[in-house]
């Protein structure tokens, strides 16, 4: 009895790991043919991305990401370390001596992933499809005062300026919106600012398989006209959680976390004091900022603008939040960029000036209550942030405690972030997280954007008494051919932003990357926002 017993079990015990591993073997080939190319394959490598890769238009913005749109299209020049323009699409350049024309002479044997060549013709389409919309693009500066484009002949390209710009080619170098699209990419009216008909480029990656809000993955362009990547594919999952991306990461699928904001600092750590993974930090790249709106009544009075930005410990927020992994900033640009290094007295935590200037301002704390008033109205202001990024979060809830002790309610919102640059841009706010752009962009299209509207920087600074002023400096600045003139423009608006405190600087912000030990080599690139996958090498 007790032998036919164990043959029972043992029969059952088989039929039940057989039944499982048809169950596996199904659900393997359910999720073939659902199109889920994510499967681990040699020579390759799968991370995550916040949000959804977007319609990767290269001449439009939000949704499509910066990361994704870099990997498909190309620009004419590229900024390398040290702020350094090369040669890229354009082999090279001529610059004339009122710094007026610019004359490209084109790489020979370039292609599309269409199979169309890149030649002089395709370039001004995809300048005339920007200068089309220019509207949308007036934070660039060198959009501004393009005059006229032409294409010579078949190899060379002339962009002729309206009046010079000294940094021309830095805002070429740029990921959009002037990266170009191949012929059968652009709709039949060419008007790309209404959509593409499919993602076509010259760059290294080709998009081969997408689902919205799940995945995208490229592969290796096999008819790239440079260096070819190491990695044959690179898959980005949609994780819009930062703990969800680390449990992910931690259980093996995914082999990279990198960006920024996409981890927590204390994740980070975690992950780094493991001993299990690979850690690293780039330079500092951008300043982690809030942004006053001056057109809201409340924070159009300067005495309102500094006691806020007094009233909160700026070196413990930083370095509890980030846990010392970003820096405190005491000036709204670090001074690795041009022209930024120039003598700024930094705002310091100071709780008793912060009281005095409400005081000053007319705001006072009733008997009995923690709010302050003025003509019965409560200091009642809203600070909203990018609601998938941890760092805004816990900042945000740190402001709110803090600028609690001087009698200021603060409220936090949490939004999208399409829903947060929609908002800013509209002035619909009145506190927002701002970062300037890192490079190549700065500092020009940081004094750019402070002067020219319908970013939501300019007009925060819009009620400041000196605002026109000021506006003619950046304005000079920009078009300057002589350096020591420029840097003394820079010094004068730079005290001036630091002084009217429409734009608090909070830390010196660098991208995270973590990975498993496959990857053996990585570096951040110089660009802010290239991708880095073209430099990754894995163990095979």
């Amino acid at each position: 009895m007790q032998l036919l017993n164990r043959r029972q079990m043992l029969f059952t015990v088989l039929i039940i790991f057989t039944f499982t591993l048809l169950a596996g073997c199904s659900s393997e080939d359910a999720s073939s043919e659902s199109g889920d190319s994510t499967d681990k394959t040699p020579n390759s490598i799968t991370l995550s991305w916040p949000r959804d890769i977007g319609s990767m238009n290269p001449h439009v913005y939000n949704p499509s990401q910066l990361l994704t749109q870099s990997m498909i299209y190309e620009p004419l020049v590229s900024y390398e370390e040290g702020g350094e323009i090369k040669p890229h699409l354009a082999e090279s350049w001529d610059v004339s001596e009122d710094g007026l024309e610019y004359t490209f002479k084109l790489r020979e044997d370039v292609t599309f992933t269409d199979g169309s060549s890149l030649n002089a013709d395709i370039i001004k389409k995809n300048f005339d499809a920007v200068l089309e919309n220019k509207s949308s693009h007036t934070w660039l500066g060198v959009i501004n005062v393009i005059e006229k484009t032409e294409a010579v002949d078949d190899s060379t390209f002339k962009m002729v300026l309206s009046e010079p710009y000294y940094p021309a080619l830095q805002d070429l170098a740029v990921v959009r919106p002037v990266r170009f699209l191949g012929e059968s990419g652009f709709p039949e009216d060419g008007d790309t600012s209404q959509g593409i008909t499919e993602p076509v480029g010259t760059g290294p990656w080709v998009l081969e398989d997408y689902k919205a809000d799940e995945y995208a993955v490229f592969t290796r362009n096999p008819d790239y006209w440079g260096e070819a990547p190491e990695l044959e594919k690179v898959t980005i999952k949609i994780i819009p959680d930062a703990e969800t991306r680390v449990l992910a990461f931690e259980k093996g699928e995914l082999d990279m976390i990198y960006g920024e904001g996409v981890i927590s600092m204390d994740s980070f750590n975690h992950l780094k004091e493991s001993g299990e993974y690979e850690t690293d930090l780039s330079e500092p790249l951008a300043t982690r900022s809030l942004l006053l709106n001056s057109t809201n009544e409340k924070l159009s009075d300067l005495n309102v603008r500094l006691a806020l930005q007094h009233a909160f410990n700026k070196e413990a927020m930083v370095e509890g939040i980030t846990l010392g992994l970003e820096e405190k900033a005491d000036k709204i640009l670090s001074t690795n960029f041009p022209y930024t290094d120039v003598d700024i007295d930094p705002i310091e935590y100071d709780m008793e000036k912060a009281v005095s200037y409400l005081e000053e301002a007319g705001w006072s704390l009733p008997d009995g209550k923690t709010i302050r008033e003025k003509d019965g109205e409560p200091l009642e202001l809203e600070l909203m942030y990018d609601k998938t990024d941890p760092i805004q979060k816990s900042m945000a809830e740190t402001l709110q405690a803090e600028w609690t002790a001087i009698g200021v309610q603060l409220n936090i919102a949490g939004v999208e972030l399409t829903d947060q640059i929609e908002r800013r841009k509209a002035g619909d706010f009145d506190i927002d997280f701002w970062y300037n752009y890192g490079a190549p962009y700065d500092p020009h299209s940081f004094i750019n954007v402070v002067a020219e509207k319908g970013w939501g920087v300019a007009e925060a600074h819009s009620n400041l008494p000196m605002k026109a002023e000021l506006d003619a400096q950046i304005e000079e600045a920009l078009a300057s051919q002589d350096e020591e003139e420029r840097q003394e423009l820079y010094n004068g608006i730079l005290n001036t932003l630091q002084d009217q405190s429409v734009i608090v600087p909070v830390s010196y912000m660098k991208k995270t990357v973590v990975y498993q030990d496959s990857i053996e080599e990585f570096s951040f690139p110089a660009n802010r926002d290239e991708h880095p996958f073209n430099e990754i090498k894995v163990s095979q």
